[in-house]
């Protein structure tokens, strides 16, 4: 019952910041702050592995995706990659612990990947929002791993 509990929360949460992103570039640090907050909370009650797994995940999660975004932009000029992707992604790592972060980052990848080809190749330079498929990788590996399918 706990997990689908969870599971309900985590996806209206997901949800919330998927519209969100996609509609304004933007996801708000009232949605992915408490999401990791809660994410490190459930870690630490409902442990499937080492709680330090899951703060290196959060820390992590964060780090990279800053990192590459600041990259980005001192090479562009553009904001492709926000600090709210980068929030979102280590609120996966609290929720899932760093070993499925990779993971979530293929799914999240080939998502968006697929997505910006099949609209059509006259659009592929348009902005699209990346958070709404890092929320479905997120969702994905989360009920993945509680389903038995991978390790914690």
């Amino acid at each position: 019952m706990a997990f689908w509990l969870l599971t309900l929360a985590l996806s209206l949460f997901l949800l919330a910041i998927s519209i969100i992103d996609a509609r304004s570039f933007r996801i708000p640090d009232l949605l992915s702050l408490p999401l990791c907050a809660i994410g490190l909370i459930v870690a630490g009650v409902w442990q499937r592995g080492p709680l330090h797994d899951y703060i290196i995940g959060a820390v992590v999660g964060f780090a990279l995706l800053a990192a590459i975004g600041a990259w980005s932009f001192r090479r562009s000029g553009i904001d492709a990659l926000g600090l709210g992707d980068a929030k979102l992604f280590g609120a996966a790592g609290a929720w899932l612990g760093w070993q499925a972060l990779p993971l979530v980052l293929l799914i999240a990848s080939v998502g968006g990947i697929a997505f910006v080809m099949l609209r059509g190749r006259g659009r592929l330079r348009d902005a699209v929002a990346f958070g709404p498929f890092l929320a479905g990788g997120f969702w994905v590996v989360w009920v993945w791993q509680h389903a038995g399918g991978l390790p914690s």
